[in-house]
């Protein structure tokens, strides 16, 4: 009962956050709450099982953390859709062990940082997502769960360092539900596609790069 009332007054407070300018501790947490969404949902489609961290916020009806999360998961969707080959086998095709932690957190980080040397669009942000859950997929399937929650904590780690002050000038994760809005069933969610596209010559440049640093 204790652990269910800590529950409900932490999702609260994330709901609350939603209703004014968020912090940045509480952009962080909403989006390893959307990550552990994005990457339960694809290890449930692999057949995975993993037991994700309740933290009371996730996989909540009705609430817009959890439009968020489906937003995200549908986008991430169309991603694969474009460039299937890129989101599987990622841990191979950055010739990397899942078995230390330095290794998976240097790798995830150099990738994230590749992918945004040229700005921050909402279709970098899911094709980091994207990558993550290709990496946590990866990394349950080799025996490896419990690095599952190292690629969560990185991704925060390069939330709080890098997207926070933009993701505050768009009102916080909310803004990418604005942004999949279209009145042509014909369009394709082009503002992705530039991010499908491009990310094989990321993977590249980072494969090269872990190769040098190791």
């Amino acid at each position: 009962m204790e652990m269910l009332r800590r529950s409900s007054v932490f999702a609260a407070e994330v709901f609350e956050a939603f209703d004014r300018s968020p912090t940045d501790k509480e952009l962080v947490s909403q989006g390893k709450a959307i990550c552990r969404d994005f990457i339960q949902a694809r290890l449930q489609r692999a057949g995975l099982g993993w037991s994700k961290p309740e933290h009371g916020m996730s996989n909540t009806s009705g609430s817009r953390l959890a439009d968020i999360s489906t937003t995200f998961l549908r986008l991430g969707d169309e991603l694969e859709y474009m460039r299937p080959a890129v989101y599987r086998n990622i841990a191979r095709q950055l010739n990397i062990s899942l078995t230390s932690e330095t290794i998976l957190s240097d790798a995830f980080l150099a990738v994230a940082a590749e992918i945004f040397t040229a700005g921050i669009t909402w279709g970098k942000v899911v094709s980091l997502y994207a990558v993550a859950a290709g990496l946590a997929v990866d990394c349950v399937k080799q025996s490896q769960p419990a690095l599952v929650l190292i690629i969560v904590d990185c991704l925060g780690e390069f939330i709080r360092k890098t997207l926070v002050t933009w993701l505050k000038r768009r009102g916080g994760w909310a803004d990418i539900t604005k942004c999949v809005v279209t009145t042509d069933p014909g369009l394709r969610a082009h503002w992705l596609v530039s991010s499908a596209c491009n990310f094989g010559h990321f993977l590249k440049a980072v494969f090269f790069f872990v190769l040098r640093e190791r």
